[in-house]
């Protein structure tokens, strides 16, 4: 295990410049394969420190690790008027995620649509096998939640949350925190439980997006529109998003990490919902 000094020491090594990860094994007097360990622990659990791998696939590959700047999230002013968009937002309706999607390369997005009645059963979107694919992290742009109570063929999402936690895949949510959602959170905040360590962390904040990033692969968001066809009474259209462009992918990274910092950590937000008195 990693601990807080070495955390520190790496992390204002690579604030100074970037380091390749034979630099950090030297720095902290470990061998490469721990190095690069803890580089990946870093990476997902705080979001300060990001990876490229130069030359990938080649016998010359090099992973470099360099400061994560979120307080320089845009690349461009396309990206910075969105930002602040979603800054303001608070529900899913204050925000499209169609706006986003209209600014990506065509042949790095993909989308499509499917009316339903439940929205707690997934029918065409593979949001199991997309979980299972994770390597290292999946970082949920949640609103309630309501993952806690999502099925996929019969089959309920925390399970998969379990199964790729216990591969030690990091999980961590943004979500609105009241009294409504707060044994979503638990039932989800559980799995550390029973997987035997803290795996999952979830913090509360209002925010309009509802999306997951898997490592830095893709990008997947939902928006919901009620459809008003009486023929349709009691369906609503689901419109799915799906972003692999790599410089897209990053800045909803940055984006995420800006939000989780400053968000109030779940145990705590528990513990304050818990002064309230039913009369």
């Amino acid at each position: 295990m990693i601990d807080r000094a070495t955390i520190k020491k790496i992390e204002e090594s690579v604030y100074s410049k970037p380091r390749t990860i034979q630099e950090i094994a030297q720095l902290i007097n470990k061998s490469w394969r721990t190095a690069d360990s803890y580089v990946d622990t870093i990476t997902s659990e705080t979001g300060n420190i990001a990876v490229r791998t130069l030359r990938g696939g080649t016998r010359g590959a090099v992973k470099i690790v360099y400061w994560n700047n979120t307080e320089r999230i845009h690349s461009s002013q396309a990206q910075e008027r969105l930002f602040k968009q979603i800054e303001l937002g608070r529900i899913k309706h204050d925000f499209s995620p169609f706006d986003i999607y209209q600014y990506v390369d065509e042949k790095k997005r993909t989308s499509f649509f499917e009316e339903q009645e439940e929205e707690l059963i997934n029918v065409k979107q593979d949001l199991a096998g997309t979980l299972k694919s994770a390597q290292r992290q999946v970082l949920f742009f949640s609103g309630s939640l309501s993952w806690a109570n999502l099925k996929q063929q019969n089959k309920e999402l925390t399970k998969v949350f379990q199964e790729i936690t216990e591969r030690d895949v990091s999980l961590k949510f943004l979500a609105n925190i009241d009294l409504t959602s707060l044994a979503n959170a638990q039932k989800i905040n559980a799995i550390n439980t029973i997987i035997g360590k803290e795996r999952i962390e979830i913090r509360h904040c209002e925010q309009p997006l509802r999306a997951f990033i898997v490592d830095d692969k893709v990008v997947k968001m939902k928006e919901i529109k009620s459809l008003t066809e009486p023929s349709k009474k009691g369906k609503n259209t689901y419109l799915f998003y799906e972003i692999y462009d790599e410089d897209w992918v990053l800045w909803m990274q940055k984006i995420f990490w800006n939000f989780f910092r400053i968000a109030i950590p779940l145990q705590k937000r528990m513990k304050d919902l818990k002064t309230i008195r039913k009369l």
